[in-house]
């Protein structure tokens, strides 16, 4: 009681002021908290920008379709040349196995950041052929590169791709394609496989979705060299791509049986 008693006695006669001191305090804090946070956002952002220059006006002259549809590839800037594995991709929550072969990758001979693009698309035993476009809508090249000499960079565009709706278990595609590149001394565009041997090296990374033309029914869909986008807990390799155990079963058995290689060339016609 005499606690209380002695809160009694010290309280202030006018609330209105201890509660505006506080409030104001308050958001003083506040501010400063935000602010710094803000700070060093603001910096990695400005950091970040500042290590690339914009290259989108220049990349209309090159043509990027040998980067999609190569069959071998230079590492370590041209000590090597390896044969460009099969992408990686899966449909689905379940991390379904999905097989991509771009066919034809041609550039829209009007429109410098256009391309026309056909091929085929395989899940299970179901094989589908596609047409489409992708749009180029950002370009840039790294101040300080991996490699002396050579000019890194990446582009990214969209891309829609429609399967046949005459064949079975059709729909389109859509999403975002992020591409890496490098050009040599000789102002040659090429895929960029300079820092093959580094940890998690990836290109020709494709995100989105499919969504099929008789139920609506919409899926993540994605695919890319070496690995794949937004694999979350089914890819849980650290140096390389590697399947969860529990999603094996969907279609991934043949990659553990060295069948990485499109050496069957599933999107070949049989006679």
């Amino acid at each position: 009681m005499q606690f209380e008693g002695k809160i009694l006695r010290n309280r202030p006669r006018n609330l209105a002021r201890p509660l505006a001191f506080i409030i104001n305090k308050t958001s003083e804090l506040m501010k400063y908290y935000l602010i710094i946070p803000l700070f060093f956002i603001t910096n990695l952002l400005l950091s970040q920008e500042n290590n690339t220059l914009n290259f989108i006006d220049t990349i209309r002259y090159y043509d990027i379709s040998p980067l999609l549809t190569l069959e071998e590839f230079e590492v370590e800037n041209g000590e090597r040349t390896i044969q460009r594995p099969e992408p990686l991709g899966y449909i689905g929550n379940d991390f379904q196995r999905f097989y991509i072969r771009l066919i034809s990758v041609i550039k829209n001979p009007d429109k410098d950041l256009e391309y026309f693009v056909y091929g085929k698309t395989k899940v299970k035993s179901n094989v589908c052929t596609f047409q489409g476009l992708i749009n180029l809508n950002e370009c840039k090249t790294y101040i300080n590169g991996d490699v002396p000499g050579v000019k890194q960079g990446f582009v990214k565009g969209v891309y829609q791709f429609y399967e046949n709706p005459n064949e079975k278990n059709s729909g389109f595609f859509k999403g975002q394609i992020t591409t890496h590149f490098y050009i040599d001394k000789n102002d040659t565009l090429k895929y960029d496989a300079l820092m093959f041997v580094a940890d998690g090296y990836k290109n020709n990374q494709f995100e989105g979705i499919w969504s099929s033309y008789d139920n609506y029914i919409v899926k993540n869909c994605n695919w890319g060299d070496f690995r794949i986008p937004d694999s979350r807990n089914f890819d849980i390799g650290a140096g390389e791509f590697s399947v969860n155990k529990k999603y094996i079963k969907n279609g991934w058995e043949s990659y553990y049986l060295s069948l990485r290689l499109p050496n069957n060339k599933w999107w070949v016609d049989k006679e």
